[in-house]
């Protein structure tokens, strides 16, 4: 008789352990399918971000053929030197190859 239970809680046992991991495939294909939505939407962002960065840094350069008081011309250089120039990060060098929209801004910005 003892044998019995036991058998009959084994198999409770497995079918428990079945469904608790046919949940955590379903869920990790839920998962799977938000996380490639994410990434979808996270490299749409960047060839964005990339176009916003040319497109800004085009008009700044129009700008700058216009013509830049002294001292715009001194942020420039501190600029094209490596240092960021915007109030937030003044100072601080520049990453590689990085451009600061903010920089930018405080250089080419409302310049008229």
């Amino acid at each position: 008789m003892a044998d019995h239970f036991d058998m009959s809680d084994i198999y409770e046992q497995f079918a428990a352990v079945t469904r608790q991991t046919k949940d955590l495939v379903d869920s990790m294909e839920v998962l799977s399918e938000k996380l490639s939505l994410v990434l979808a939407e996270n490299a749409k962002l960047a060839i964005e971000n990339d176009h916003l960065h040319e497109v800004i840094n085009k008009q700044h350069r129009k700008k700058q053929e216009e013509g830049l008081s002294d001292s715009r011309k001194m942020l420039q250089k501190l600029y094209q030197e490596g240092f960021h120039v915007c109030n937030d990060m003044y100072g601080k060098r520049l990453e590689d190859h990085e451009s600061c929209t903010f920089c930018l801004d405080a250089i080419y910005g409302r310049h008229q």
